[in-house]
């Protein structure tokens, strides 16, 4: 699955650090993310989906592999 969430965090001025600690969550964990080696939860999904005032499904998009 790819994702949008550094370009995101770019356009907010956000660290992860920063962008953690707003959805209570380690840096660690967005960097897995950013990394995709990580998949969040739909809770997780959907607390970034607000940070950044974007459904879901512009932040997260399904690769072939996923489907």
């Amino acid at each position: 699955m790819k994702n949008t969430l550094k370009v995101e965090r770019a356009i907010q001025n956000l660290t992860q650090a920063d962008l953690a600690d707003k959805i209570g969550v380690s840096r660690q964990t967005i960097n897995s993310i950013e990394s995709e080696k990580y998949v969040p939860s739909t809770i997780l999904a959907l607390k970034l989906s607000e940070v950044f005032g974007k459904t879901v499904n512009e932040i997260f998009t399904l690769q072939d592999e996923d489907r």
